[in-house]
């Protein structure tokens, strides 16, 4: 029966919900997605989402040629950086999937899909993609709202940590508000950099992904950060996140707390 909820498929399915490895809710979403992909891959994937437009529409395929994404990457046209390329499309294909949250007859559901409908990589070095149909108004939505930095700066940014630091502060800024605050807890932050599947103690999390994103960051493009670790006696529950864009400002400050009511960030 349609009705019926079994308490199994509901113990299921609030373990599978729990896990929140990809669920998008809104546009902004997608900046948080994918810390599960390398640097390059992050780049491969900017220069995908910069194709889109106000115009475009969910069906619309895209077009791009090997050779142009490998001069915008800064490399030669040698047969090894078109093998990157290839390999950077077939790791998008199979590490983009996406969760939404669906209803159906008033009964919640996961509706599991991916980023993209297809990806086609021919003999000569052309390139199609499509976005999933139900992926692309979000992909649409983040492009419009969120997406603000151009091709040529992230281009310039080498570490993925940076590159997934810059699309948080992007997904987190409303209107013109200076600075942008990005809070979380620390599962929350580890899962926007390191993805679903791995987690390091909080120090080396600190030291080898946080603060390699402040230090480049503040290197090119002189954004100016304040880090507040937040925690709950001993131990570190969650960071927040100040970022200023004037350069006049020290590079970073930190400082630590207690956990009370600052709300973190789902």
């Amino acid at each position: 029966m349609q009705g019926k909820i079994s308490k199994k498929a509901n113990v299921a399915f609030s373990n599978l919900l729990s896990r929140q490895d990809y669920l998008v809710v809104q546009g902004n979403d997608l900046a948080k997605a994918f810390g599960n992909l390398s640097a390059f891959e992050h780049q491969v994937l900017d220069y995908c989402f910069s194709f889109v437009t106000q115009d475009s529409k969910a069906d619309d395929e895209y077009s791009i040629d090997a050779i142009d994404l490998i001069h915008h990457l800064g490399l030669n046209s040698s047969g090894h950086n078109y093998e990157r390329i290839a390999k950077a499309l077939k790791s998008l294909n199979e590490k983009t999937a996406l969760y939404f949250r669906i209803e159906s007859d008033g009964v919640p559901g996961i509706l599991m899909t991916q980023l993209f409908s297809h990806i086609k990589f021919f003999k000569n070095g052309h390139v199609t993609f499509q976005f999933s149909q139900d992926a692309a108004p979000y992909v649409f939505d983040l492009r419009s709202n969120y997406y603000s930095f151009k091709l040529s700066e992230l281009s310039r940014v080498k570490s993925k940590y940076s590159l997934i630091m810059l699309k948080l502060i992007e997904a987190n800024q409303m209107g013109n508000q200076n600075p942008i605050t990005i809070k979380g807890s620390l599962e929350d932050w580890q899962g926007w950099f390191l993805g679903a599947d791995r987690r390091w103690p909080a120090g080396r999390f600190m030291r080898d992904t946080i603060n390699v994103a402040i230090d480049e960051l503040y290197q090119k493009m002189g954004l100016v950060f304040t880090v507040t670790t937040l925690k709950h006696k001993r131990s570190i529950v969650g960071y927040v996140i100040e970022v200023t864009k004037p350069e006049e400002n020290r590079k970073i400050k930190k400082s630590s707390g207690q956990l009370k009511s600052i709300p973190l960030m789902t």
